[in-house]
């Protein structure tokens, strides 16, 4: 089906309430995360949340890289407070940075996860590199308007997905 190719693997409430230890457990070593609702509301700088998270994560010796549309200004301060990877003007749903990212990390597509808010960059991007998607719903509501037109369409795919599950 053609919707299909826009399914995240998994779809849970927030980055800060995924399992992470059991995505360690697994053999999963890299972590790829969006910035902009997914760790923080749209433009803000980091939060202690995510800082404390990210220290979390490497402690558990995670692999960390941030992956952003956004451009240089925004994403490199955001990814050294959390002492993290990144790489901005990113064009997702590409391909090349989520394989750059692995690259810099280490890591491959069976020891990677992605995780992020949107459907037609951060899931369909992850799922054309053969990384596993992990979709959070986004912090907060307030978003510009091509964004806004996107979760739209966003909601028929994920009623589609959430029927598909029940099968």
């Amino acid at each position: 089906m053609f919707l299909e190719r826009f399914y995240p693997d998994e779809y849970v409430d927030s980055s800060y309430g995924i399992d992470y230890q059991a995505l360690y457990d697994r053999g999963i070593r890299g972590l790829l995360f969006d910035i902009d609702n997914t760790l923080v509301p749209h433009g803000k700088p980091e939060t202690q949340r995510a800082v404390e998270l990210f220290r979390r994560l490497h402690g558990m010796g995670f692999e960390t890289c941030l992956i952003s549309n956004n451009q240089k200004p925004r994403v490199e301060p955001f990814a050294k407070a959390l002492e993290s990877r990144y790489l901005f003007d990113a064009h997702k749903p590409s391909r090349k940075n989520y394989l750059k990212a692995m690259e810099e990390m280490g890591t491959d597509r069976r020891t990677t996860v992605f995780i992020g808010d949107q459907l037609f960059t951060d899931v369909y991007g992850a799922k054309r590199s053969g990384i596993y998607s992990i979709l959070v719903k986004p912090i907060h509501p307030k978003e510009e308007i091509q964004i806004v037109l996107k979760r739209y369409l966003e909601r028929i795919v994920l009623y589609f997905y959430k029927k598909s599950l029940k099968k």
